[in-house]
């Protein structure tokens, strides 16, 4: 059965940090009814996590002379940076779409990219 991620790139760690138990709740929720959803069409969630504050990201990019660069903090500065992910299977892609639109009520952006196998 096909593998995807679906991340949410776009979440304010601010706005989380901010809210309240009530609004953690509500997203929590969201979360699962997406994989409810995703369940009722034949596919299932078989891995995720949240990820910590970007702040305690380190980011290595090729420096001079192809050297690694390794820096404190996300790849790119910004309020909005990726705070989870879910491993999916699903055979339909159009279904896992479908099955994921719930999930903007909690996040502003939802992104699913298919697994490339590697052999």
């Amino acid at each position: 059965m096909p593998e995807y991620v679906v991340m949410f790139p776009a979440d304010n760690e601010a706005e989380w940090e901010a809210g309240t138990e009530a609004d953690r709740q509500a997203t929590f929720d969201t979360d699962y009814e997406f994989g409810q959803l995703l369940a009722a069409r034949g596919g299932a969630v078989t891995g995720g996590a949240g990820l910590t504050h970007s702040g305690q990201a380190r980011t290595i990019k090729r420096g001079p002379d192809s050297r690694p660069l390794v820096t404190k903090g996300p790849f790119a500065e910004g309020v909005e940076q990726l705070s989870g992910f879910f491993i999916v299977t699903c055979d339909d892609y159009d279904a896992l779409v479908e099955a994921a639109e719930v999930l903007v009520r909690a996040h502003p952006v939802v992104e699913i990219r298919p697994v490339t196998e590697w052999d």
